[in-house]
């Protein structure tokens, strides 16, 4: 048996996740299912094509779904457990749903009151969830909510989320996105929307798909469509509970002023029956994130994890790191920089403490410099950061590879990933995507 766990790691994705079945395919990425060989868990890989992203203008989309991905922890929205990156390959791991889209299910008719209220009750506790950290999904629809092994409702898919950060000066989101029948019609006019309203408003529709088993919107011709979402012409079926259509108004309300709010959902009569908040620690799903001390140091964002990757070039889709090199220790970062103080006196340096977990290394004669930083990056793992502050190469080299970084790895520190052949292995085992 340790022969074949051994033979899994060698042909597993990074000596870490064994690829299975193609769980889904879309323009730029695939989504297999995973094995991770160490722990037995089954993740869900959604492996990005950096190539087919060139040119597309969607590197931001990319960027932006990790970032808001890698800060939502709610019970009822995929978790994003780790990002992974070669030269031309994205990797996102994350929770495996086994009960697949929602879409499947509601496609073999519709749902019962009870059910359809279970599920979006589910439903608003993770918008609500991700508008209180200021995340809009933007593209809620069946296809993109999840049922797990216990029936339970995971929203997926942030690819098209917008954060506060893109809001303009006037309060308001301006980029048109979503899928036609979905979306608000505050978004057709192109004026601006709230991101909240109109997350609000596609609820509604998922609502109605599933107490009714189709869309309230819908025409073959899209204009016609449109026509229909910006009037609110729907019609509920005979079998709607009276407070179900009345519900359903408050969401489909075309002036979005007006529209019911997430919290005014939960003192709707039709949503409390049966209502149970969902309880959760705020770091469901997350590692510890440390003690005291500043924010920034203790966590870093998926962009900085991945960009740590030596020999992996992510430079096209993430920025630069050059004229450095990143290293990665279980060593406290106090005990990094005294390990740097003691270099530098050996290495005849002037140092210099920087406020936000640094030094400054300077050559005496003043012919170069070594800016040194330490993040934190888990509880346990700590990132060291090296760069040449201008000055004389061969003289950076010969003091950080002979006697700075030398000391650095004698407490156990390592380059984030492993070797370059890793890499290529992993580039082999995905090259037909």
């Amino acid at each position: 048996m340790p022969e074949i766990e051994q033979a899994a790691e060698n042909t597993a994705l990074f000596g870490k996740y064994e690829l299975g079945r193609v769980l889904g395919c879309g323009a730029f990425a695939k989504v297999y299912y995973a094995r991770n060989v160490q722990t037995g868990q089954s993740v869900a890989v959604k492996i990005i094509n950096k190539k087919k992203l060139a040119g597309t203008g969607l590197a931001g989309n990319v960027k932006r779904e990790i970032s808001i991905m890698s800060r939502l922890h709610h019970p009822n929205i995929v978790r994003l457990h780790e990002v992974l990156a070669t030269k031309t390959k994205i990797f996102f791991i994350m929770d495996f749903v086994r009960g697949g889209e929602l879409f499947a299910k509601i496609s073999k008719g519709r749902f019962s009151e009870d059910l359809s209220r279970r599920y979006f009750q589910q439903l608003i506790s993770a918008v609500g969830y991700c508008h209180s950290h200021g995340v809009f999904h933007r593209d809620l629809k069946p296809e993109n909510l999840l049922l797990d092994e216990n029936g339970d409702l995971k929203v997926s898919d942030f690819g098209l989320s917008a954060v506060r950060d893109q809001i303009r000066p006037d309060g308001l989101l301006h980029t048109l996105c979503g899928t036609p029948a979905y979306v608000a019609p505050e978004i057709l006019t192109k004026k601006g929307y709230d991101g909240t309203k109109v997350d609000v408003w596609s609820c509604g529709v998922v609502l109605f798909v599933l107490a009714a088993g189709y869309l309230p919107f819908n025409d073959s011709n899209l204009m016609v469509m449109y026509k229909k979402i910006y009037k609110g012409e729907f019609r509920c079926p005979r079998w709607m509970s009276p407070e179900l259509r009345r519900f359903l108004a408050k969401l489909l309300d075309t002036n979005p002023e007006t529209r019911i709010t997430v919290d005014g959902m939960t003192r709707d009569p039709w949503f409390k029956k049966g209502y149970k908040k969902t309880k959760f620690h705020e770091g469901y799903g997350s590692g510890s994130k440390g003690g005291d001390g500043d924010e920034r140091l203790v966590n870093l964002n998926a962009f900085d994890i991945i960009s740590f990757s030596s020999g992996l070039d992510l430079s096209g889709l993430f920025g630069q790191f050059g004229g450095g090199e990143r290293l990665m220790t279980r060593e406290a970062p106090e005990k990094v920089l005294e390990a740097a103080e003691e270099g530098a006196a050996t290495a005849g340096m002037a140092v210099r403490w920087k406020k936000e977990c640094g030094v400054e290394l300077e050559g005496l004669n003043g012919n170069f410099g070594i800016g040194i930083k330490v993040y934190r990056l888990t509880a346990e793992l700590v990132v060291v950061e090296v760069r040449k502050r201008g000055g004389d190469c061969v003289a950076f080299r010969n003091v950080w590879d002979r006697k700075l970084k030398p000391l650095l790895l004698g407490g156990g520190a390592t380059t984030p990933y492993g070797s370059d052949q890793k890499e290529q292995q992993c580039e082999s085992q995905v090259a037909g995507d």
